[in-house]
């Protein structure tokens, strides 16, 4: 014979477990410090300056002459 589950409760416990999730995405994404955030940011900013420092060609390079 199965198991009665009691529907309201294991869609609550769901829920809370969803939530709770969501909750540790927050405080990991969030949770950092000024400085943190701000060496983030020029990390990020220095790799997009590098990467664009080593293109072959720009945009404006890829027109065709007239």
């Amino acid at each position: 014979m199965a198991e009665i589950i009691n529907l309201r409760r294991a869609r609550k416990q769901r829920d809370r477990a969803a939530a709770e999730k969501q909750a540790e995405q927050n405080r990991i994404s969030f949770g950092r410090s000024k400085a943190e955030r701000s060496l983030t940011e020029a990390e990020r900013k220095k790799a997009t300056r590098t990467l664009e420092g080593h293109r072959l060609s720009t945009a404006d390079d890829d027109e065709p002459a007239r």
